[in-house]
């Protein structure tokens, strides 16, 4: 299965023509945070395949579009913020195969009074326990909590900054201490160096930081 991720920016490759042609064999599309819903409704007009995305601290409750219209969501694409979803997952012959189980935390730690996807410890610790009914269901029904984990902020001490607005989350690894995902996919934290760690292994869990966009095999 591959999976296009995206986060924080926009990128002239795909946000073109081209995008079809690239990245006509991605199966799921993840917006990690902090991207424009034209974006979003360009890529799943273009690929024409799920795209499930989460919301970053930047990210504002209504968008203007060109033509003037006001949009609160990006159309045709599935919020998984603070929800599980099942994504269906078909084998190279085109049968049916096992869902993938996916669920979404977006936001940053809280850094300013903007009550926009922002949120403390705890209050992201209440999101996560929120979420936890879900995830135990899967385990009953699939055998496992969770395949992948997307976030916007990275975990404490995993890819994020010394800085208060770019400081990971603490609940992010207990999550992954006891839910076990295969994959954590974030967003947030800016890369501007070449050597900057980007993947990096926790336990069960392969954390990625995909901005602005990196393409993955699962």
């Amino acid at each position: 299965m591959k999976i296009l991720a995206l986060s924080d920016e926009v990128v002239d490759v795909i946000y073109s023509p081209r995008v079809k042609e690239k990245y006509a064999e991605v199966d799921l599309v993840v917006g990690c945070g902090d991207l424009p819903f034209y974006y979003l409704e360009f890529i799943v007009t273009m690929l024409n395949v799920p795209v499930y995305y989460v919301h970053g601290n930047h990210d504002k409750p209504s968008q203007y579009l060109s033509d003037g219209r006001i949009i609160h969501r990006a159309e045709g694409c599935e919020v998984l913020d603070g929800i599980a979803a099942r994504v269906p997952r078909r084998s190279p012959d085109g049968s049916a195969n096992a869902s993938l189980l996916v669920a979404g935390l977006g936001g940053c730690l809280r850094y300013n009074a903007d009550p926009s996807h922002q949120y403390t410890p705890n209050e992201m610790a209440g999101r996560v326990l929120k979420l936890t009914p879900a995830l135990l269901a899967n385990r009953l029904g699939h055998g496992r909590y969770l395949d992948i984990l997307v976030t916007h902020a990275p975990p404490r001490g995993i890819h994020d900054g010394p800085d208060p607005a770019h400081t990971g989350f603490d609940v992010f690894l207990r999550v992954m201490n006891t839910f076990r995902p295969r994959l954590l996919l974030h967003g947030h934290s800016h890369v501007y160096r070449q050597d900057a760690v980007t993947v990096t292994q926790y336990r069960d869990t392969e954390v990625v930081n995909v901005y602005p966009y990196r393409l993955i095999e699962f």
